[in-house]
């Protein structure tokens, strides 16, 4: 067979394999077959690239990373839904939508908890896709949309042009196996897969949005030239046989049933293998939609119905202390089981002391309990007239509970933490740091292999990863001559990273890759750091005097320093590749705004960060310092930029309580312009 013709017979056998699995959950091809058929396509695809297909099945694994997401403007505007709250408000939506349209006839559907996109196919073949953004603009994503299993490439007999509406999500295994990894490697526990799911699809490397086996159920047809329909549930149907993945509906003519539909769809919705936060009715008739047209806001012919959050009254029974990668005690709320939103919970996260305090929290008490995101369990209140006789204020314990080393409060925080340096509860996150991307980079490390070491006793800190003995680590269930092979070559260049990426991976507090990097071109070599005084770390830029003395209380550590020793001994670079000779951009901001041609962002970043003076480097990316900068600067003012981070988009974390802070930017900026000259 002809290279072209092998290469499209097994696109179009991987993709019917794909859809089969994913879509239909009805697999006929086995995994072996699979792999072997995608492996010979890329083979293939290398040898005769001409033939490659841009929506080739090898392509859904994660492409090219990108530098920025680029704005798209819909086609046809991603509207959202009125949310109701009650069956009253149900019906009232209903009396009005009869007002044009008296036989009104009704599709309930899931409201599927994740983030709306749009699908564009020209002829056939998948071109874009696109978020919601604020429905008339959104940002491509098709790189990332590429890496959905049930988003298919290619149409067969579809209009010359069809756009179609979809909610992408996190489904539930996938979601408990990425809080998973995350809490192995000490990182922040995403809240519920909405926000997991919004995160991954919006990550510049699709490599990335690819490992975190995101789905989509299509729920809308928004174009179809030269197509005509009546109905919406005849759009669905259309939908399905083109081979997407179409969202769950049932027809109804009359409330009651409308009502008993919502009631039944809230009762088994734990039961879905995604999440719902509510159910939407719509209505079938694609000619009333249009004689009912929309508001300002919403569609007058749709509605979304909210479930209200389920929360169950149960017993603390105890309370346990649990030591991260960092020391931080967190204590965690041991109670008794209760079916809460679809699993049972027997724990609860307590934060801290302080709002253990703030609650009153106490063994044996009676408390409400509810899942943060339907996911994260949390107590909202202590039900203080069933408080047992002799309960106690909870305080958490002095001294570390696992290595028995004392405990200090952060001074600018509520976090008590261990102040161990070798404690055995830090090792495994402090080892998967050590090796990670933006510290050590040593690939082959993760942290199923790195607890596997712990548990045979190969490592007990990060310098014994230079030591290991490859042929013991061969043994190891899972690794071979080969793995060992790999990983040897993978530490042996490790030890030629610079500095900034040794400083990163001791895991010293405050100190990220941001601050190693300053900290590096400063000082040159990891001895002149040690011997830093406080007043030559605080002349650093962006170190505090804060920081500065975590670094100082670090050094000053007898584990630390002898970790530093026998890094030494290992051969590992203490010196910077990357000092700061060049002044050309002296006391310039640097603003990286639009697209970039030359460059990818990080490789501008980067070199915009090998120029400097006296180890200052300021680079900023906010596009509305950029207009008032080059404003200022054609009208011939100074001009600077304060800004305050309510959001943390890496983390997925937000400041839900952001106008103090606000408040306490503009007093800032008034009080420094009132002090100018």
């Amino acid at each position: 067979m002809e290279p072209k013709q092998e290469i499209e017979q097994l696109t179009r056998e991987l993709e019917h394999a794909g859809y089969l699995y994913y879509v239909l959950d009805n697999p006929e091809m086995s995994d072996y077959d699979y792999d072997h058929k995608l492996r010979r396509l890329e083979e293939l695809e290398a040898q005769y690239p001409q033939y490659a297909s841009p929506l080739s099945p090898t392509r859904r694994v994660g492409g090219q990373a990108l530098s920025e997401f680029v704005k798209v403007r819909h086609a046809v505007p991603l509207e959202s839904l009125q949310d109701v709250f009650s069956y009253d408000e149900l019906r009232d939506f209903d009396a009005h939508v009869r007002e044009e349209e008296p036989d009104a006839e009704y599709s309930v559907e899931p409201k599927v908890d994740g983030l709306s996109v749009a699908l564009e196919y020209v002829d056939g073949q998948f071109v874009r896709g696109a978020t919601r953004g604020d429905g008339l603009i959104g940002e491509d994503v098709t790189e990332n949309l590429k890496t959905i299993r049930s988003i298919p490439m290619t149409l067969e007999h579809a209009p010359a042009r069809l756009i179609v509406r979809g909610e992408v999500f996190m489904p539930r295994a996938s979601f408990e196996a990425l809080n998973a990894e995350q809490e192995k490697l000490g990182k922040p526990l995403f809240a519920n897969p909405r926000n997991a799911a919004a995160g991954s699809l919006r990550q510049l490397d699709p490599g990335i949005a690819a490992k975190r086996r995101l789905d989509i159920l299509v729920f809308n047809l928004q174009l179809a030239e030269g197509a005509e329909f009546q109905t919406h549930s005849e759009t669905l149907d259309y939908l399905r046989n083109l081979k997407f993945k179409v969202i769950p509906y049932t027809l109804c003519r009359d409330m009651d049933k409308a009502e008993q539909l919502i009631a039944e769809l809230g009762e088994t919705r734990y039961d879905l293998p995604y999440d719902i936060d509510g159910a939407v009715m719509k209505l079938n008739s694609l000619a009333g939609r249009a004689r009912l047209g929309s508001t300002a806001k919403f569609p007058r012919w749709a509605a979304a119905f909210k479930y209200p959050p389920e929360v169950k009254e149960t017993v603390l029974e105890d309370i346990v202390v649990q030591v991260g990668r960092t020391g931080v005690l967190t204590p965690r709320a041991i109670v008794a089981p209760v079916h809460l939103a679809g699993t049972t919970v027997t724990a609860a996260t307590l934060h801290n002391q302080d709002f253990i305090t703030d609650k009153d929290i106490r063994i044996g008490d009676t408390v409400k309990i509810r899942k943060a995101g339907e996911i994260i369990p949390e107590i909202l209140e202590v039900v203080l007239t069933r408080r047992p006789e002799g309960a106690q204020p909870y305080h958490l314990p002095d001294k570390c509970p696992v290595c028995g080393a004392p405990v200090v409060r952060d001074e600018d925080g509520a976090a008590l933490r261990c102040t161990g340096a070798e404690c055995p509860a830090q090792l495994s996150r402090n080892l998967a740091h050590f090796v990670s991307r933006e510290a050590m980079n040593i690939d082959g490390l993760g942290s199923a292999i790195l607890d596997q070491l712990i548990e045979q006793k190969m490592v007990s800190n990060p310098a014994d990863l230079y030591r290991l003995d490859y042929a013991a680590f061969a043994e190891l269930p899972g690794q071979g001559k080969k793995s060992a092979a790999n990983l040897e070559a993978a530490i042996e260049a490790s030890k030629q990273n610079d500095l900034s990426r040794l400083l990163c991976a001791l895991g010293i507090r405050q100190v990220g890759s941001k601050a190693a990097k300053v900290l590096a071109a400063t000082f040159g070599s990891l001895d002149a750091l040690q011997n830093a005084a406080l007043e030559d770390l605080t002349a650093v830029p962006d170190i505090g005097e804060t920081t500065a003395q975590n670094i100082l209380d670090y050094f000053a550590s007898p584990q630390s320093q002898d970790l530093i020793e026998r890094l030494r001994e290992a051969g590992v670079n203490f010196l910077s590749t990357n000092r700061i000779t060049d002044t050309r951009f002296a006391g310039k901001t640097f603003v990286l705004t639009g697209a970039l041609s030359l460059f990818t962002r990080e490789e501008a970043t980067e070199k915009i960060e090998s120029f400097g003076y006296k180890g200052r480097r300021i680079t900023n990316f906010e596009m509305e310092g950029s207009a008032l900068a080059g404003l200022a600067a054609l009208m011939g003012h100074r001009a600077a930029t304060i800004c305050t981070i309510i959001a943390q988009r890496v983390a997925l974390d937000a400041c839900t309580d952001y106008k103090p802070f606000v408040r306490r930017m503009i007093a800032t900026a008034l009080d420094k312009l009132a002090s100018l000259d």
